[in-house]
């Protein structure tokens, strides 16, 4: 009997070791960042929901801001009032008749070209680490079968698919990381209203979220749809108590920082900015003291925009530029892809990660499992020399060719140098703590690459 008491009394403490976090964000903000995140430095964000089916929004050539060109806000914008709703009611009675619900878009919304061994072959060949799905977006509609979404999911309605499932299956086969957008409000729920919001966290919100972490298990747990409430109010370090202390992916899991309308930037696991934006204002030059990412599209929207012309996307070149640009200032690039409603990759958005992956299977040693060079000069607008460091060696990638030298100041004497992907030799010379590259004549047929190169500079830094 004695020995069962002892037995029992072990369990009981290892169970309170193992329950080291509490309801705090001095305790939820103490759990680091995994360590796989910081190194992946790339992943694909999906958009993908009922609105891929109207797929509209104004665009920069109507001179609307940056977050008025989501299509995912479809229902939002055409049902509020704001000075952007003419758009979409002239759209929407246009395209579909006054009459027309948004409900009624969900059966046109059947994914019958959705093929996601594609698409996961797609971003590992891009040379993403991870992919984060919105799994619901607020309309509330949820790519898996969840209980508490009945008759408003991909399975009861729609596509008749697991989406989610189907999709993350996929891509764990393809050896990448798999994550989920999660979208705390819902802008049509009954409960999601102050007077009921509490009820909405206890019986649909938090239940749902944790009905997503035990039957698929993510990498990613990426939130949303903070702003209406404070963290509190969502019972947000309630959820990330379960969610780090007892969920299957206790110790793996990494989250973002959009928990409550005060969180961003301050509480959570990584920072985020969006399109170079954060709730304060310019990021483009912050510096972060934690791992962040950048999210944005590839061009004004997240979800699928058949407004857009190809003047709205960004051109491979710049794409590269912005992952060059983040990952040297110590963060990751989320880059989004917006598939239709029948379940394609729109053809430019496959061939802008077809051109980034060709980047990165020469380049890659200079983006992956790098961290920031602290030595680094200001990056500005003008910058075409970024810096990432790996254990003592520095990686130099510039952004434009140069006829002149290239000069590093504050790094020890290197051991060589080498421009990855080229295989002749590369002339240098160090004098005084002052390191000067002369960029080789080099035919563009005889480049590596297009759009950056990467210089790696080797033993150089302590």
């Amino acid at each position: 009997m004695k020995g069962i008491i002892l037995l029992f009394v072990i369990l009981m403490v290892v169970t309170s070791l193992k329950a080291q976090y509490n309801e705090t964000w001095e305790s939820i903000d103490s759990r680091p960042v995994p360590a796989w995140f910081e190194d992946a430095k790339f992943g694909i964000f999906i958009h993908w929901g009922v609105y891929s089916v109207p797929s509209y929004s104004p665009t920069a050539r109507d001179g609307v801001s940056v977050y008025q060109r989501y299509a995912e806000w479809y229902w939002r914008r055409w049902r509020e009032k704001s000075d952007i709703q003419h758009f979409f009611i002239d759209f929407h009675n246009r395209v579909y008749g006054p009459e027309f619900e948004y409900q009624d878009f969900v059966r046109y919304f059947k994914a019958e070209m959705f093929n996601p061994d594609d698409w996961a072959e797609i971003f590992r060949e891009a040379g993403a680490k991870y992919v984060v799905l919105t799994s619901k977006h607020h309309e509330g509609f949820t790519l898996w079968p969840s209980k508490y979404s009945w008759n408003w999911n991909a399975v009861d309605v729609g596509p008749h698919r697991d989406l989610l499932g189907d999709l993350t299956k996929a891509v764990k086969e393809k050896g990448l990381k798999m994550g989920y957008y999660y979208s705390l409000l819902e802008w049509y729920h009954p409960l999601y209203k102050k007077e009921t919001i509490d009820e909405y966290v206890d019986q649909h919100m938090i239940p749902q979220m944790k009905e997503l972490v035990t039957n698929y298990k993510p990498d990613i747990f990426w939130t949303d749809g903070e702003w209406d409430y404070t963290s509190d109010v969502l019972k947000s370090t309630e959820f990330l108590k379960w969610l780090f202390n007892e969920s299957p992916v206790k110790e793996t899991v990494a989250i973002n920082d959009r928990w409550g309308k005060e969180t961003r930037s301050k509480h959570g696991g990584y920072f985020t900015t969006e399109y170079d934006l954060v709730h304060d204002g310019d990021a483009s030059s912050m510096k972060f003291e934690r791992p962040w990412e950048e999210c944005r599209g590839m061009a004004g929207s997240f979800g699928y925009n058949r407004n857009e012309m190809l003047e709205d996307y960004s051109t491979s070149e710049e794409l590269i530029h912005i992952l060059v640009n983040k990952v040297a200032r110590g963060g990751n690039l989320l880059l989004n892809i917006g598939p239709t409603a029948d379940g394609r990759i729109p053809g430019i958005m496959q061939q802008r990660l077809h051109d980034i992956g060709n980047w990165l299977k020469i380049n890659g040693e200079a983006i992956y499992g790098t961290r920031k060079w602290d030595g680094a000069p200001q990056i500005t607008q003008e910058t075409y020399q970024y810096f990432t460091r790996k254990g003592s060696d520095l990686y130099m990638i510039i952004t434009k060719w140069q006829d002149k030298p290239l000069t590093i100041r504050g790094i020890g004497k290197p051991s060589g140098v080498e421009m990855i992907g080229y295989k002749g030799r590369i002339k240098y010379s160090y004098s005084s703590g002052k390191f000067t590259i002369t960029l080789p004549a080099i035919t563009p047929s005889a480049l590596p690459c297009y759009y950056a190169w990467v210089f790696k500079v080797k033993n150089c830094l302590k």
